[in-house]
C-alpha cells in the first residue's frame, strides 16, 4: 500500500465520503551523499546553537517567525492545528470548469484520488458526472502548512488532482512578449510545415532522462576504472538566412522519418 499524503473527505453537493490522496508522480534522479574529501566518510549533519556556541539535539528545535531583529514568535504544532480550517479535513468542490479555461502554468504537483472501499458509489458517480459533462472540478484543500486551490479531473476511471499556484505566486515579471518582427508568409508556411512533419500521438515512454543515464554510465566507468565517455555538445551558430534554415530543417526530420520508417520494416 503507498504511503498515504493526505485523508479527508470529499465533499460534492450535499454528497460527503472519505478518501486519500496518493502521490501521482516523484523525479527520478541520482542522489550522492556528501563526503570528507580527505578519507571519504560520510559528513553529517549537526544543529548548531550560534549563542551557546555548540551542537544541539533535534529535540531542543522549535519554530520561529522573524518578526524583528533577533525577535521571534515561537509557533508550534498544536498552535497550527488549532487554527487549520475546515478544508484540513474535508475537501469541498467550489465550481466547476471546463479543462482549457485553466492554464496549465497554475499546476504544481500531481495526486491520485482514492475513495475508501465502503463508499466507492459517489466516488464512481463523480467520475462519471465529470467523464460525460467534460468539466473539471476546482476545491480547496489545506495540507504541507498551506491551504492549496486544486483542480479535480475524471482521468482513466478514476480522479487524479492537481494542486495550483495562486496568482501572485506566479512570476509574472518574468514573462516576455513575443517579439514584433516581420516575418515573410513564406517563412510562416515552411515553419507550419516543419510542424505537421514532426506531428505525431504523444507516446510518454518513447522519452527518457538522458542525463540520469549519462550520470549512472559515469558512475559504473568510475567505479570499474575506466575511462569516461564525453558527450558531444552541438554548436550552435546564430541563424543568418531563416528560410534556408527553414528548408534545411524539414531535409533533416524527412531523412529522420525515413528511417524511422525503414527500422519499422525490418522489425516487422
Amino acid at each position: 500500500m503507498p504511503a498515504t499524503v493526505w485523508k479527508g473527505y470529499l465533499s460534492f453537493g450535499l454528497v460527503t465520503f472519505p478518501i486519500r490522496l496518493f502521490a501521482a508522480a516523484r523525479a527520478e534522479r541520482v542522489h550522492f551523499h556528501m563526503l570528507h574529501k580527505k578519507d571519504l566518510s560520510r559528513v553529517k549533519e549537526v544543529w548548531y546553537c550560534a549563542a551557546e556556541n555548540k551542537p544541539i539535539a533535534r529535540s531542543e528545535i522549535v519554530k520561529g517567525y522573524e518578526t524583528g531583529k533577533d525577535k521571534y514568535v515561537v509557533v508550534d504544532d498544536e498552535d497550527l492545528k488549532k487554527i487549520a480550517p475546515p478544508t484540513a479535513t474535508t475537501m469541498e468542490i467550489l465550481q466547476f470548469v471546463k479543462a482549457n479555461d485553466v492554464d496549465p502554468i497554475f499546476f504544481e504537483t500531481s495526486y491520485y484520488v482514492i475513495a475508501e472501499e465502503k463508499v466507492r458509489k459517489p466516488y464512481a458517480l463523480l467520475v462519471a458526472a465529470l467523464t460525460e459533462t467534460k468539466y473539471d472540478a476546482i476545491a480547496k484543500i489545506a495540507m504541507h502548512n498551506r491551504e492549496h486551490v486544486v483542480i479535480l479531473r475524471a482521468a482513466e476511471g478514476g480522479l487524479v488532482l492537481h494542486t495550483m499556484y495562486y496568482p501572485d505566486e506566479l512570476h509574472t515579471t518574468n514573462r516576455v512578449e513575443t517579439p514584433k518582427n516581420k516575418f515573410t508568409s513564406k517563412e510562416l508556411e515552411l515553419a507550419k510545415t516543419l510542424v505537421s512533419h514532426l506531428a505525431g500521438e504523444f507516446k510518454p515512454a518513447a522519452f527518457h532522462d538522458s542525463y540520469r543515464q549519462n550520470v549512472e554510465r559515469l558512475i559504473e566507468q568510475k567505479k570499474k576504472g575506466q575511462k569516461i565517455t564525453t558527450i558531444s555538445q552541438p554548436r550552435r551558430a546564430p541563424v543568418i538566412d531563416l528560410t534556408e534554415a527553414l528548408k534545411r530543417s524539414l531535409k533533416v526530420t524527412a531523412s529522420r522519418a525515413g528511417k524511422k520508417k525503414a527500422v519499422r520494416r525490418n522489425v516487422a
